[in-house]
């Protein structure tokens, strides 16, 4: 373990990609848990349409055990419908059936168009494409998540929380202090709060439904990927996730609802970053919540250090490997249905991965791994498409997958690597 583990290369890259390519928007848990909070094991639509319940560890849909493989594409709230449109066709083509997208922007004056200028203060027009993208993703029978905020600072995240209220701008993660304080700040929370109530209780302008009227929202997730550094205990995050989760929870109770942290177990005694208590984050007490639905994970070995010679597998395939086998078990243990919701490799010759082939045989095994061990869902990091050009969207992070049969495409084998994958995980569900 490093002394500064690699955070993902994501969160600096976004922000590049939402200067060059943002686009003004065009005007125009348990079973027990949800029947506490008014929700049901079945639920449905005035028009029929089920919402993905979860229930004794497993999703369900219409009564049937649910199953999927699916993706990310965060950009959908940002971009234009020709973008938007390009991406979940070429999702829906795949045969992927649930999309991870934000469901933030905060603070003006960003290269980004912002959904929340200012604290408690919202641009409605700017909402233009993300209420397309939930009125897209349900012609196409698409289920989406989507996070509230981000721990990173593209697109403000919980660092402009802490700017608004607290006049601490210094932006750069460091020892966690100034970003903490977005989890016991007063008017953070009731910042946050409030963005949340208008977010899932907004009439969609495309589908006239409010957010938690609409069954194409599987699941909101409080945060991408919380830390709380400054804590290692996890008390913070634990306190701040506990009371976060039933207010999320009493304004969509027929909806899923996740954490959207990266699965880090928190072990005062572990030497291996991902299981120590370095980021103050304890997955197995966050799962356990009732208000959780199921447990999210993230895979990025390489990110994290785990490399040939380092951390306990043999190489970033194999400790991939064993860390979603292991999430899946103690996700069954709690009776809590795991997704793998992030997952992803760099080409890089001197981190085992040095080439596709070598990346197809990683993602195989680790869906293999999905699949055989009983995760409910696996999504890789990332799906995008064509730009307003009609050029493809640039690889800003060496993450980026393209659906295209085009024998230039490099990620052409891999995209039919996961939608061989997604047919496998229905097909296990029937």
């Amino acid at each position: 373990m490093t002394d500064q583990p690699r955070t993902t290369g994501r969160r600096t890259l976004i922000a590049a990609a939402a200067l060059g390519l943002a686009a003004t928007p065009l005007l125009g848990g348990t079973a027990s848990a949800a029947r506490a909070l008014g929700g049901s094991d079945d639920r449905t639509t005035g028009d029929g349409r089920s919402f993905v319940t979860a229930r004794d560890g497993e999703l369900r849909l219409a009564g049937r055990r649910f199953r999927f493989g699916g993706t990310n594409c965060y950009y959908l709230h940002q971009q234009s419908h020709y973008m938007i449109d390009a991406v979940l066709n070429d999702a829906a083509a795949m045969g992927l059936t649930v999309i991870r997208a934000w469901a933030f922007a905060d603070g003006a004056g960003h290269s980004y168009r912002a959904l929340q200028p200012a604290p408690f203060s919202y641009d409605e027009a700017a909402f233009d494409s993300l209420d397309y993208a939930v009125h897209k993703a349900g012609q196409l029978g698409l289920r989406l998540v989507l996070p509230l905020v981000n721990n990173w600072p593209d697109y403000g995240g919980m660092q402009q929380y802490v700017s608004w209220f607290l006049s601490l701008s210094d932006d750069s993660y460091g020892d966690g202090v100034h970003h903490d304080r977005f989890y016991t700040d007063a008017n953070c929370r009731k910042a946050y709060r409030a963005w949340a109530k208008h977010v899932i209780q907004r009439r969609n302008r495309f589908t006239g439904l409010r957010y938690h009227e609409d069954p194409t929202v599987m699941a909101w997730e409080l945060a991408n990927e919380p830390r709380c550094r400054s804590d290692k205990s996890g008390a913070t995050l634990l306190g701040w996730v506990r009371e976060m989760s039933a207010y999320v929870k009493s304004l969509a109770p027929r909806q899923l609802l996740a954490v959207g942290d990266e699965g880090f177990y928190g072990r005062a005694d572990a030497a291996d970053y991902p299981y120590s208590d370095y980021e103050g984050s304890d997955w197995l007490k966050l799962t356990a919540l009732p208000a959780v639905d199921y447990g999210t994970v993230h895979v990025y070995p390489q990110n994290w250090g785990e490399i040939t010679g380092n951390g306990p597998g043999s190489n970033a395939t194999d400790w991939g490997t064993r860390w979603i086998t292991d999430h899946v078990a103690d996700g069954r243990a709690l009776g809590k249905p795991v997704v793998v919701e992030e997952f992803g490799l760099q080409i890089d010759a001197g981190r085992d991965i040095p080439d596709t082939a070598a990346r197809d045989a990683a993602y195989r095994a680790w869906t293999g791994a999905a699949l055989d061990s009983g995760a409910a869902g696996d999504q890789f990091w990332l799906l995008t498409s064509r730009v307003d050009d009609g050029s493809f969207y640039p690889d800003y992070d060496g993450h980026r997958i393209v659906w295209d049969s085009d024998q230039a495409n490099p990620t052409r084998t891999t995209a039919q690597l996961f939608a061989a994958h997604a047919r496998a995980m229905a097909d296990s569900a029937r």
